[in-house]
């Protein structure tokens, strides 16, 4: 079993990541999708306002026919993020840490989870500026395939992101820092276009 984890400078790109994984055959239990609620209003489509995320929240559903796992999305708030939607296994984990008191968060959920710790901050951070991430558990017999689908819709690459953010004299991320909103995320995005 291994972890693939990417980031999308959009909602939509991870939405169609997701959609095409589920059907590559991709179980909806193996995939995790975490966005900055405040960044995009284009999850709303797919958003159950009245459901928080917990143990399979999120999951068994069908929008449109595609995209299972993003109908109902959970709300909730991750430290140094903010308000969240999100999906899958990545979110209960995180939601565990951050009400079990766990120190870590999002990092330590996505470190736990076998992404690096130079890019369990990159990620952390790219979602917080707005980014949406999409993480897989996969069988080793999917890894190709799923490695196909995410690299298909442009993510984000971690070891420039990390160097642009640092650029900025970032250094890691903060869970005490501030969320970025729509003004503020797009703003980002049109920095990264340049």
């Amino acid at each position: 079993m291994q972890t693939i984890t990417k980031v999308y400078e959009t909602y939509d790109k991870a939405r169609s990541a997701v959609a095409d994984l589920e059907t590559a055959g991709i179980p909806m239990a193996d995939i995790s999708v975490l966005a900055n609620q405040e960044a995009s209003q284009d999850y709303d489509d797919d958003v159950d306002q009245e459901t928080e995320v917990g143990p399979g929240a999120g999951l068994g559903a069908v929008v449109g026919g595609t995209a299972g796992l993003l109908t109902g999305l959970g709300l909730l708030a991750i430290p140094g993020l903010g308000p969240v939607v999100a999906a899958g296994w990545l979110a209960t984990t995180a939601l565990g840490a951050v009400a079990g008191g766990a120190t870590g968060g999002i990092v330590g959920s996505l470190i736990g989870a076998g992404v690096t710790e130079d890019n369990a901050h990159i990620y952390s951070e790219a979602v917080r500026r707005g980014g949406t991430l999409v993480s897989v558990h996969t069988q080793d017999h999917n890894i190709a395939i799923v490695q196909s689908i995410l690299g298909k819709y442009a993510p984000l690459n971690p070891e420039e992101q990390g160097a642009a953010y640092r650029n900025g004299g970032w250094n890691k991320f903060d869970p005490d820092g501030g969320a970025y909103g729509f003004v503020k995320s797009e703003n980002e995005r049109d920095r990264r276009s340049i």
